[in-house]
C-alpha cells in the first residue's frame, strides 16, 4: 500500500510551531495549490485547494526559520487524517500531509533559485530524501 502526497504550493501564512511535551518542535501552515482548467465554454477557471502540512523535528526546525507567507515550496509526505473532541464536546476532523521532505523553490522575493559559481554551497532544500531542484517530478 501507498500513502504519499506531492504537492507545489504558496503558503498562505508563516508557519505556526509548536512542541510536544517531549520537546520536539512541530510546525503547522497551510499552503494553496492552483488548478486551472476551461468550462465548455472556453472560460478560464481557477480553482484553489487549501492543504494543511504539519512537520516535526529537524525539518520543523528548518520550516518555521526559513518558511514565510508566500513561499513556493515543494512538499513531499503522508496524507493522515485525525479527529478530537474540542472543549465543548464537539467531535471535530482534520486531513493533514505530515511532511517529510520540504524543498524551497524560490528564494524570497524572487523566482527560482540559481546558483552561480561564485554562490556555490548547500542547496536551497533541507529534508529527508529531498530532490536536486531540477529533479522536481513536474
Amino acid at each position: 500500500m501507498v500513502n504519499k502526497a506531492i504537492l507545489i504550493g504558496r503558503l498562505g501564512s508563516d508557519p505556526d510551531i509548536r512542541y510536544t511535551p517531549d520537546g520536539v518542535m512541530v510546525t503547522n501552515f497551510n499552503i494553496a495549490t492552483d488548478e486551472i482548467r476551461k468550462d465548455k465554454n472556453g472560460e478560464r477557471i481557477q480553482k484553489t485547494e487549501w492543504h494543511r502540512i504539519v512537520t516535526f523535528g529537524k525539518l520543523a526546525e528548518i520550516c518555521g526559520s526559513y518558511l514565510t507567507k508566500g513561499r513556493l515550496v515543494f512538499i513531499e509526505g503522508r496524507i493522515q487524517t485525525r479527529s478530537w473532541e474540542d472543549k465543548d464536546g464537539v467531535r471535530r476532523s482534520t486531513t493533514e500531509i505530515v511532511a517529510t521532505n520540504m524543498q524551497m523553490l524560490e528564494a524570497k522575493g524572487q523566482g527560482r533559485v540559481q546558483q552561480t559559481p561564485s554562490e556555490e554551497g548547500p542547496p536551497p532544500f533541507l529534508g529527508a530524501d529531498s530532490l536536486p531542484e531540477d529533479d522536481v517530478p513536474f
